[in-house]
């Protein structure tokens, strides 16, 4: 059952009481040392050039983010949902927007105060559909229309904790005694202190897990190895109310991987936001934990995560100089790779070889493994600024210079990433961008790269956030559980924040005994993908008709982007090598049957075609499924393929294999090609979402409608007599 949040007696207290009591953050007992950056000269050019990014960065988040909601867009111009990460980055920003007088403390105040309220406002609970979190945890993604889960997106350890930075900012940073400040920080006191940090851990496990969905329980990651999960660690150690054990942070450190990589000894990470999102909120320069104190012994000389995050930064600048790949354009003053947009996931010669090229993908280069096909992403130097401050001004400065409108803009600064070598102006590519003379650019800000952006600018310049965060009680005690000492952190003396009286969390429940459970499979779409609004996705249109016909009815939504039929496959069936992730035994049809459902539905749309498995494999996928259902006697409807614009051999293989679905499965089999198709197989843009894959709202209503007439809702009640 959900349990939405609800102001409570302390908060409600604390906001009467604003006009007459001192403030409710607790302030430290002597006054914060001077802000102060890292020491480094900067010229007169390194200052204008660092102004007008960081005003146009700011620009971003102020401008792209719901004023009432203060929910950060994943990614704008292109806008599909909101990114709790960001969100936890664009609340620094308004700081940061307030001391460089972009807006007044007033308005920042004002944008924050509405972004904690609306957030600790949504509903928390295990439902599928309907929630922002559980136990105090976020989803990754969430609707812009009411803020709660976009699509089967996980519950998120570390976007929770990066959003959890930017809210202890919120409560340090607005320290006054008006209103707004003062509820500021009991809004903040409320999300941090419910986050029940143990929970996110399977039983017997020491170390948290990357996800939860209501759907199948924990996924199978943990957080483990040198990456950005320090500050998800810091901060559950922090908690007054639900604390991690102590024993987790030497957990967390004995799976550190020491290595080499271009003359730079370090804690290795591939992708660069690895070393710099924990450091966005915290000042790990000399201080140092118990792994960092025998590191230093054994070299030597003193180590901490600060100059291992330097090492990183300039291993992957010496990678980019010696350019293995020979990709065009790298060299010591353009460089740079992390987590970020990309032109194509289609493969294409390049220097007499063929290459692959992808969209999202987490690139980077270390000792470990080097994942780069050409792209190079600013928030890489960007979030490295003060690790480096010459070798990332430089290369900041040259992508401005070399690429100005296409990279550099006026607007927002820089976009999100940029190709040099992909000139392939026949190739399929990622919707809004494009490919020009000078190689593909993207159209994209996002919200988790222009936040390091902007926030290590400040940190370089000020040390704003970092000095900010040295006054939070929770980030304090975190780092002492976890062993740190010296430096700044010798002096830190916050009075502690005392454990508020938060109700019990839902615990997650299964289907009731009486209930007609209907399991849906498949990809994207059956995910969610397309619809502007959640309620619009067919399933979700699909789950409110069922209850309507009988409130037995449950659906469980199994379906995960990207899947193939291989995904879906009974566990032990035989897959490609290079497909990752199949058969998944937590969304497959085993899965599914476990369930005992009534029904089952499988939506797989296009992925295969789109891979160039054929049709003999795909229909032998088919009746594998069809084979275990049909052992365990569920029904099993099956949607047809759909339209996509895939090029003339992939529309032919996905013409055919409709075909054999509606000739194969008879009245269970569901029409969603009829009336969506232009007569050469490509997507009606009628229908289209935007991206010539994915079907918009009218094209989900129209599934969904296709879906209800194939007689599911009869069969199941027949058989339940």
């Amino acid at each position: 059952m959900s349990h939405p949040a609800r102001p409570f007696a302390l908060l409600l207290a604390v906001l009467a009481a604003a006009a007459c009591a001192p403030p409710a953050a607790v302030a430290p007992e002597s006054a914060p040392p001077a802000v102060g950056g890292v020491e480094v000269a900067l010229t007169a050019d390194d200052e204008v050039f660092l102004d007008t990014l960081q005003a146009r960065t700011f620009r971003w988040f102020w401008e792209s983010t719901d004023p009432e909601t203060g929910l950060v867009p994943d990614r704008a111009p292109t806008r599909a949902f909101s990114s709790i990460a960001a969100i936890g980055y664009g609340l620094p920003a308004y700081g940061i927007g307030a001391e460089r007088g972009y807006v007044t403390r007033g308005e920042a105040a004002e944008r924050t105060l509405n972004t904690l309220r609306f957030l600790y406002t949504r509903p928390q609970g295990t439902e599928q559909v309907g929630t922002a979190g559980h136990r105090g945890y976020f989803y990754h993604f969430l609707e812009y229309d009411g803020g709660t889960r976009f699509g089967n997106t996980e519950l998120s350890t570390i976007d929770t904790a990066l959003l959890m930075g930017g809210v202890l900012f919120s409560r340090e940073y607005f320290d006054g005694g008006g209103a707004d400040e003062v509820a500021i920080r009991a809004y903040a006191d409320s999300l941090y202190q419910r986050v029940d940090w143990p929970w996110h851990r399977r039983a017997g496990e020491t170390r948290l897990t990357m996800g939860w969905y209501p759907e199948v329980g924990y996924g199978p990651a943990v957080w483990q190895g040198y990456n950005e999960g320090m500050i998800l660690y810091l901060l559950g150690l922090g908690s007054p109310t639900h604390a991690l054990d102590e024993d987790v942070w030497p957990a967390w450190t004995s799976t550190y991987e020491w290595e080499d990589f271009y003359g730079y000894e370090h804690v290795n990470f591939t992708p660069l936001f690895g070393h710099q999102y924990s450091h966005l909120f915290v000042d790990f320069r000399d201080i140092q934990d118990e792994w960092m104190r025998g590191k230093s012994a054994e070299l030597g000389e003193p180590y901490d995560y600060f100059e291992n995050s330097r090492r990183g930064t300039l291993s992957q600048r010496a990678y980019a100089q010696d350019n293995p790949q020979s990709w065009t354009g790298y060299g010591g003053d353009v460089w740079g790779l992390t987590a970020s947009d990309g032109p194509s996931n289609e493969a294409h010669e390049f220097r007499g070889e063929r290459r692959q090229f992808h969209t999202y993908w987490a690139r980077g280069a270390s000792a470990d493994h080097v994942n780069d096909d050409g792209t190079i992403a600013p928030t890489a130097a960007g979030g490295s600024l003060p690790f480096a401050p010459r070798e990332t001004l430089a290369a900041l400065k040259e992508m401005a210079r070399r690429y100005p409108g296409t990279l550099w803009t006026d607007d927002y600064g820089f976009r999100d990433a940029f190709n040099p070598s992909f000139t392939f102006r026949d190739a399929r590519i990622k919707q809004n961008s494009e490919v020009t003379d000078e190689g593909w650019f993207d159209h994209d800000y996002l919200g988790i790269d222009q936040g390091p952006i902007l926030i290590m600018a400040e940190n370089l310049r000020t040390g704003l956030v970092w000095e900010t965060m040295k006054r939070s009680p929770y980030l304090v005690r975190g780092l002492e559980r976890a062993g740190f000492r010296g430096g700044w952190l010798d002096g830190a003396r916050p009075a502690q924040a005392a454990p508020l009286d938060l109700p019990p969390a839902a615990d997650a429940g299964g289907a009731a005994e009486d209930a007609l459970l209907v399991v849906v499979l498949g990809s994207s779409t059956a995910e969610g993908t397309g619809p502007e609004h959640a309620d619009s996705t067919w399933v979700n249109r699909l789950r409110v008709y069922l209850d309507d016909v009988d409130p037995r009815f449950e659906i469980l939504n199994l379906a995960r982007g990207g899947y193939t039929t291989y995904h879906v496959l009974p566990e032990g069936s035989t897959v490609p090598a290079d497909l990752n992730g199949a058969p998944d035994p937590l969304r497959n049809i085993d899965a599914a049957l476990a369930r005992d459902p009534d029904a089952v539905i499988i939506g797989l749309t296009s992925n295969d075609a789109a891979r160039g498995y054929g049709e003999a494999t795909q229909e032998a996928n088919f009746e594998a499924v069809a084979a275990r259902a049909a052992a365990a006697g569920v029904p099993l409807y099956v949607t047809t393929t759909a339209p996509r614009n895939l090029d003339a051999a992939g529309r032919r293989s996905q013409a055919a294999v409709r075909d054999w679905i509606l000739q194969r499965f008879g009245d269970r089999a569901v029409d969603v090609w009829t009336g969506v198709a232009l007569p050469d197989g490509r997507l009606d843009p009628r229908w289209d979402a935007g991206d010539g894959i994915h079907q918009n709202d009218a094209g989900h209503r129209l599934i969904f409608e296709r879906v209800r007439d194939a007689g599911l809702a009869e069969e199941v009640l027949s058989g339940a007599e």
